[in-house]
């Protein structure tokens, strides 16, 4: 679907554009996130632009994963344990720096839910499930 406006398509371009360059950061730099900001930028573009879409669902090096959130909802178990693990270590050097401990409790909560989130999503398609049993 796209936006009618022209002032909405250009800030859903902006904001696809903006959640690329912050998805190509996060895989060159360990521990930002890649695949969500790239998930952000998929549905920026589809609302806007749908070559900037197609480009980046089949892009090479991103689009399997994000075809596989697509269409399936999916979470690759690697992907899961980068995150979860990212999300302790995280939380563990705020435990640490923080002068109180309500910022790291906030925190904590905050990566709780997300964490239960990420592993509540199916980690291979419902094919691959299929032949595995």
């Amino acid at each position: 679907m796209i936006v009618a406006s022209r002032t909405r398509r250009y800030a859903l371009l902006v904001c696809g554009w903006s959640n690329v360059g912050l998805g190509v950061v996060g895989a060159l730099v360990p521990g930002m996130p890649t695949t969500v900001f790239l998930i952000i930028a998929l549905w920026a573009f589809a609302q806007s632009s749908p070559r900037m879409r197609d480009w980046l669902f089949n892009h090479p090096r991103f689009g399997a994963s994000l075809q596989a959130w697509d269409r399936h909802r999916l979470i690759p178990p690697r992907a899961k344990c980068l995150a979860v693990s990212m999300m302790s270590v995280s939380l563990a050097v705020l435990a640490i720096a923080a002068s109180g401990w309500v910022l790291p409790a906030a925190a904590g909560g905050i990566m709780a839910a997300v964490a239960l989130f990420i592993l509540t999503r199916p980690s291979h398609s419902p094919v691959e499930t299929a032949t595995r049993t």
